[in-house]
């Protein structure tokens, strides 16, 4: 299962929300039933990022989502947003 967060952060904050990713993103590899997270930035708009990751099920995510890591990560990063998230669940077709 694929996660895509999309995320848009206020100009001066771009730098500090890649320092809370590079802090993070090991610890979000590591639980259980996540097999990577990536972190995209926008070419055209350098505000724009996006997290690719990629779960072994739908609840292992939840389980991640419920976590107290997530939980601080998502206070950290949020309070840096020029505007709401937007994200989708998607499974990998290989069609």
């Amino acid at each position: 299962m694929i996660r895509l967060v999309k995320m848009r952060f206020r100009e001066d904050e771009v730098e500090n929300f890649k320092s809370v990713f590079r802090e993070r993103r090991m610890h979000i590899e590591s639980f259980p039933g996540c097999y990577s997270v990536r972190l995209l930035q926008d070419r055209e708009d350098p505000q724009i990022f996006f997290t690719y990751s990629v779960w072994r099920s739908p609840e292992d995510l939840e389980k991640y989502r419920n976590s107290d890591l997530f939980k601080e990560t998502w206070e950290l990063t949020r309070a840096l947003f020029a505007e709401k998230a937007q994200a989708w669940s998607m499974d990998d077709t290989m069609i």
